[in-house]
This record gives structure tokens, sequence and C-alpha cells, in this order.
């Protein structure tokens, strides 16, 4: 079997963490290539994670301000305690985020042994081409006004949009009516955002919110848009 065979039949998790390169029939792949793609934002996010976790166990613990008495012992080791808790965290932070990978990936080779099934759902993830082929609207902007509706407790937004990457309708500001809870953080006027909405959703079913969430996904959306376009929905 050829070297480039072997890429296409591994599994694209583990393609993605040894940095092997897909061959030209992976590449003409688009389910595989989304699969493979979305491993990568996975491990980036975890490899972060773990440089954080680096500073963290490296760092020394803060020296306290000289003061005229010793300090207790219980006071030195409620200080100890801190600091090791904050380090078990960042660590199980770590381990959780690696377990999901490893296990989503998992149950979608199952899946796919039946169906096929778990690349196309994969590839649907905002970012990928076949999201971008699929979504009427993906764009970026700022937040205008942001007002809680009495009613219903939801969230009316409006959105000055500086850049479509994905377009149906030409407008400057888009206003869409959201829960609370559907958004990875608090809006507030001049946030920073990017979204996106899928073919016949009314409102965004993904959102980046601030400079360098909405930065890393730009650049995302911005690698797959060519692929995008070739594909259909």
């Amino acid at each position: 079997m050829s070297a480039e065979n072997e890429t296409y039949d591994s599994d694209a998790l583990m393609a993605a963490i040894t940095g092997e390169e897909p061959g030209e029939q992976a590449r003409a792949d688009g389910a595989f290539m989304a699969e493979y793609r979305a491993a990568e934002a996975d491990l980036a996010l975890l490899r972060q994670q773990l440089g954080i976790l680096g500073e963290t166990l490296t760092a020394a613990p803060p020296v306290p301000d000289p003061v005229p008495l010793r300090p207790s012992r219980a006071r030195r080791r409620t200080r100890a305690l801190a600091f090791g808790t904050l380090a078990v965290a960042t660590v199980a932070a770590v381990v959780t985020g690696l377990g999901w990978l490893v296990g989503h990936s998992g149950s979608d080779r199952l899946s796919s042994a039946d169906s096929g099934a778990s690349k196309a759902d994969a590839g649907v993830r905002f970012g990928t081409p076949v999201y971008l082929a699929c979504a009427t609207t993906v764009a970026e902007g700022e937040v205008t006004v942001v007002k809680k509706l009495p009613a219903t407790g939801e969230l009316q937004v409006t959105v000055h949009v500086s850049r479509y990457f994905k377009q149906t309708r030409d407008l400057d500001h888009l206003t869409y009516v959201i829960g609370e809870y559907d958004l990875p953080a608090p809006l507030a006027q001049g946030t920073r955002v990017l979204f996106g909405v899928s073919g016949g959703a009314p409102n965004p079913d993904h959102w980046a919110v601030g400079e360098k969430e909405v930065a890393r996904e730009r650049a995302w959306v911005t690698a797959a848009l060519p692929e995008s376009r070739t594909l259909s929905c």
C-alpha cells in the first residue's frame, strides 16, 4: 500500500495528531478533510491549554510582602494549597478535553462503520467547507444594540456588519432575537463578533465573541471558503 493510501485509510484524528499530510485521494474526500480540519482545531486548543498548564506549573508561588511578624504555618499551607489547586484544576481541564476528543473520535469511527454518517456530521461544524457551502450568512462586525425583551427574556442583538464571508442580503446591520444562554460570552455595545446562520435557520447557530475568538474563527473560515465554493449543499 502506498504512503498516500495509508494516509487516506488512517483515522483523521490520528493524522492530525501525527501531523501527517493527507494524500491526494484523501484531499478529494470533502467529509474526510472536514473531520481532519476539525481535529486540527481541537488539537490547537488543547496545545494552548497545555501551554497554560506549563506556565502554571513552572511559575513560582507569589512571594508575600514583608511583614513584621512571621506568617503562621497555617497561612503558608493555605497559600501552597491554593497554588496546588490551580495546577490540579488546569491538569483536569486538559485531561478532560483530551478525553472528550479521543472519545468523540471513537464514537465517530463506530458510527462510520455502520453508515458513514459521522464524517458528514463532522463536516457540518462551523468554519468547515461543508458548513460554509450550506450557510446563508457568515459575517463579522460590531454589536451596536443589545436589548432584553421583557416578554420572553430573550436578547435582541443588532450587529453592524464590517465583512461578509457568505451573504444572501446586502445589509449594513443585521438584527436577531436569540437566547441569552445560546451565547458563549456576554454581548455589549462595541463587542466584536463573528457568526454564522445555517441554511433555513432564522438566527445564528454559532457565535465567536471577542477579538481573540473572532481572529481564530476568521482564519478557519477564510481558509475553508475556496473549497466551500466547490461543494453543493
